[in-house]
């Protein structure tokens, strides 16, 4: 057996750490040098190269602006050019609160600057006094808190408000008797230095003095919070000439109305900017407002103006502001003739509108009222107010006759007092025997309306039938009359608009003969002129509009560009034959024109005019206890001229001008002497 050789052990090696050492010294040196040259290049690339654009990008992380103050408005003026709302500079004081204001600084300034200007302290509310005289009497209001109120307060089951209302309600008159003179006008400028939004600027007082303004400038450094600066108002060079309709702007105290709040901020106002509250102004805040200043923010005591102001664009009306005025005095002077006539007790306004029947373009629309002897400016009932229309009305009830072929043009039909089974005998207002269907219109016929309403609901008249009930009927009238913009509404550039009073529900038959003669639902005056314009042009329901157009603000009084302007908008057209309406629009000239058409004398024949008179039963309350007690009778009139070629419509209306008196049989002819006056003046201003 061969021996196993013994195996020698290995020799360690021996590890030269020296060497080792070296060696990694060398690599982690190698290695930060690599990374030192890396980092060379970095900060070159971002030093050097990218220098710029980093330095760019540190300015808009660190950029801060703010906005000035809200700029004019833009101006108003009618079709002429002429300006009819323009702003004026005015002397302000204002005051900010300042972050860290305490209540008792408040107090202090407000006793301080309500003794060098002059307040209306006659504003001042019950309210606004018992919140100053919680604010200076602190510790004494504090005991009008029951100690198990603050107990629940505590518990929270009790805010901090409630126990200021709390507060509020519980302080006397007798603790109020305290207060001076001076501390009223005190209590009025601290109400006014917390009305509107807390740090947003308030407008103390507008149209300052010279010593009030220079007061508040020379010592505004001691005066925490006040200020002076020109700010705006609107003016008005034609006085109360349409104002009601051009709308009303909110000051700076008021800011952001509250309930629109939240949409505004959206779109980039600030709370104390002043916008437009009511109709036009309001209707056009997107083109009216101005472009405010914008400054960069330099350091917290300087800015920098990168972007001036701009007053806001101006807007052009449809509206002839000089006949429109003298529309107006026609109106009044008429009116207040028409109240020494007999029977005119419950008559109190007439409304007048002159509008483009080829365009929808309102040249005037005037209202004036009677109240307390006095003439006020009613133009807003012209959208709101419906009135019982009458027969005028007709034009539209006797397509539906033609249309659905119950009736043919020429067509001769005896004109009697008719009785249907559970109605009262209905007549026209006279007798007028065997008539076409233009005669129906020169005259005014009920009784053909009536009869050819009956064939509309399937039946023929005779004497004591019973009518049977068709909501079919209804329906085909009420179509009708919507397509002429009767019981819908016009589309007005306006916020607000009344569609009128129709039925809810139709409930009996005998009342489609009501509704033929216009006696059935109610529209508004303007609703009347859309109607009459929709004959005057063959048929197309335009909307109704007063904007003309808008032009760029030029940086003077100069009217800029322009860069909007308003195009005829067809909302529909009425469904009928051209011989049908023409045939409307040959007894529409009938009446008028013809010797005893009952519009005859409304209109002076160089005008050429073609219209429709309604007379119409109408009910009020006059004692104001909430029931309808007494009939009064309702004058209308609709036309256009000249009837060949259109070129404006008129509605003139006078609810209540007169009423039955068996005593005095008399019916003011207000409406006529009206559009007379009115159509000449027209004449007057344009021509034929």
């Amino acid at each position: 057996m061969r021996k196993k050789k013994k195996t020698q052990p290995k020799k360690r090696k021996r590890i030269n750490y020296d060497y080792v050492i070296q060696n990694r010294f060398h690599f982690f040196f190698i290695l930060l040098t690599a990374l030192f040259f890396i980092l060379i290049g970095k900060m070159y690339n971002v030093m050097i190269e990218k220098k710029d654009s980093y330095e760019e990008e540190l300015g808009n992380l660190t950029y801060a602006t703010t906005k000035g103050e809200s700029t004019p408005r833009g101006r108003i003026l009618d079709r002429n050019y002429n300006v009819i709302v323009d702003n004026i500079a005015v002397n302000t004081i204002t005051y900010t609160k300042q972050k860290g204001t305490k209540v008792k600084d408040m107090v202090d300034l407000a006793y301080l600057v309500s003794e060098k200007i002059s307040l209306d302290v006659k504003q001042l509310t019950l309210r606004s006094k018992k919140e100053f005289y919680e604010a200076t009497h602190q510790q004494e209001c504090r005991k009008l808190i029951k100690e198990k109120e603050y107990e629940k307060y505590s518990q929270k089951k009790l805010t901090s408000n409630d126990l200021y209302e709390l507060k509020i309600e519980r302080i006397t008159p007798k603790m109020l008797e305290t207060m001076s003179d001076k501390d009223n006008k005190a209590a009025y400028l601290y109400y006014l230095m917390n009305s509107g939004y807390t740090y947003a600027e308030k407008t103390i007082k507008a149209n300052v003095t010279d010593q009030e303004y220079a007061y508040i400038s020379e010592n505004n450094d001691k005066l925490k919070g006040f200020n002076t600066s020109i700010s705006w108002e609107r003016t008005y060079p034609y006085g109360d000439t349409l104002k009601t309709i051009l709308g009303t702007v909110s000051t700076s105290r008021q800011g952001l109305p509250a309930e629109e709040k939240d949409m505004y901020l959206s779109l980039g106002y600030s709370l104390n900017d002043r916008v437009g509250l009511s109709y036009l102004e309001k209707e056009y805040e997107n083109y009216l407002h101005g472009e405010k200043a914008e400054y960069e923010i330099v350091n917290s005591t300087e800015t920098r103006l990168i972007k001036e102001g701009t007053r806001g664009n101006d807007i052009v009306l449809s509206i002839d502001i000089n006949l429109q005025q003298q529309v107006e005095q026609i109106i009044t002077d008429q009116m207040l003739y028409a109240k020494w006539e007999p029977n005119t007790e419950y008559y109190d306004h007439s409304s007048v509108i002159l509008q483009d029947p080829n365009n929808g373009e309102i040249l005037v629309m005037a209202s004036k009222k009677l109240v307390n002897g006095q003439v006020v400016d009613n133009v807003r009932s012209i959208l709101t107010n419906p009135i019982t229309p009458g027969s005028v009305v007709k034009g539209a009830s006797i397509l539906v006759g033609y249309n659905t072929g119950v009736i043919h043009i020429g067509e001769q039909i005896v004109d009697e007092c008719i009785k249907v089974a559970g109605v009262a005998e209905k007549c026209s207002s006279h007798t007028l025997g065997l008539i076409d269907d233009i005669t129906a219109l020169a005259k005014s016929s009920n009784v053909f309306q009536f009869k050819t309403a009956i064939r509309v609901n399937g039946q023929e008249y005779f004497r004591d039938m019973k009518m049977n009930f068709n909501q079919g009927a209804f329906d085909l009238y009420r179509n009708m009359y919507h397509s002429f913009g009767l019981g819908v509404k016009t589309g007005i550039d306006l916020p607000i608009e009344s569609a009128g009073y129709g039925a809810k529900k139709d409930k009996a038959a005998g009342n489609l003969l009501d509704f033929v003669m216009g006696q059935y639902e109610s529209y508004t005056p303007l609703q009347l002129s859309q109607y009459i314009s929709t004959i005057a042009n063959n048929g197309s329901r335009l909307q109704t509009h007063l904007l003309k157009e808008i032009r760029v603000y030029s940086g003077s009084n100069e009217l800029g560009p322009v860069i909007y302007s308003y195009h005829a908008n067809t909302l529909n057209k009425v469904q009928t034959e051209p011989q049908y309406m023409a045939r409307v629009k040959e007894g529409f000239y009938a009446v008028v024109n013809r010797y005893d058409g009952y519009g005859r004398g409304y209109v002076d024949d160089r005008l050429q005019a073609a219209g429709k008179t309604g007379t119409s039963q109408s009910f009020i309350d006059t004692n104001g206890d909430g029931v309808i007690d007494t009939e009064t009778i309702t004058s209308s009139f609709i036309g256009y001229a000249p009837h060949y070629n259109p070129k404006v419509s008129i509605v003139v209306t006078s609810p209540n001008s007169s009423h039955p008196n068996s005593s005095i049989d008399y019916a003011s002819l207000v409406t006529l002497r009206i559009t007379r006056e009115v159509m000449n003046r027209y004449y007057d201003f344009y021509g034929i």
